[in-house]
């Protein structure tokens, strides 16, 4: 079933569907982290219907957002996001497979890739067709084969930033360094100050010089349970 919500009262609209295609903390967590410039060329690995992309031109409207997107029902959520906000022809997501090469835009032609990619491998989590474990698990595309097209679509010096899994973070480094993608900043998501990180957010840089920077935890709750200040501004709380 389609259902629409909004970024914000009275702000940006995005459509989205049951089952795999439910919108997500980790999206807008992620929305927030990269840094970003004017007129970036910004490319979405596994776009779904579209909210990462969405969300970054909230923050930086002269972006022009491609989204990649294996399921034809999501392209087609994703681009009624798009038409709805007025943003046709800036925020595009077309049906791709990302481990076809001859599928992939040109490459060297983006200045940032984003991804909120699989977190467990195939056979691990959910697993089952349709259900969100579709998008959760190393079904249809590996971590190798998603950091391989990011590679590929960057240019030298581009960026990469996705959110993953910490108990996979050494696995996803030695990948990252297999494709040219040098991790350079770091930094953990907690519930609190003093629980275990539940996720990580991960910038790298095509081609760039060793160095990693691990940022402080982004925490999610006050020591009295209540949002952070700094996740009321991730949910656009500040506005409207």
């Amino acid at each position: 079933m389609e259902r629409w919500d909004t970024l914000w009262p009275g702000g940006w609209t995005f459509c989205f569907g049951d089952g795999a295609f439910k919108p997500s903390t980790d999206s807008f967590l992620l929305g927030s982290f990269p840094p970003l410039r004017r007129s970036w060329r910004v490319c979405d690995l596994g776009a779904g219907t579209g909210l990462l992309g969405l969300l970054l031109l909230a923050r930086e409207p002269s972006l022009t957002v491609t989204g990649l997107e294996l399921s034809l029902a999501a392209c087609a959520l994703a681009e009624r996001t798009a038409a709805a906000n007025g943003l046709t022809g800036r925020l595009v997501t077309l049906p791709c497979d990302l481990r076809e090469r001859q599928q992939l835009p040109q490459a060297g032609t983006f200045d940032l890739a984003v991804s909120n990619p699989p977190y467990f491998p195939a056979g691990g989590g959910k697993t089952a067709l349709g259900s969100r474990g579709d998008a959760r698990s190393e079904l249809t595309c590996t971590m190798a084969q998603l950091c391989g097209a990011a590679s590929y679509l960057l240019r030298s010096g581009g960026q990469l930033c996705l959110v993953y899994r910490p108990e996979r973070l050494a696995e996803l480094l030695e990948t990252l360094r297999r494709y040219r993608l040098e991790p350079k900043v770091l930094r953990f998501v907690q519930k609190n100050g003093v629980s275990a990180p539940s996720l990580v957010l991960l910038a790298c840089r095509k081609d760039g010089r060793t160095g990693l920077t691990v940022q402080p935890p982004l925490l999610l709750q006050n020591a009295d349970g209540t949002e952070t200040e700094e996740l009321r501004r991730i949910y656009f709380k500040d506005k409207g």
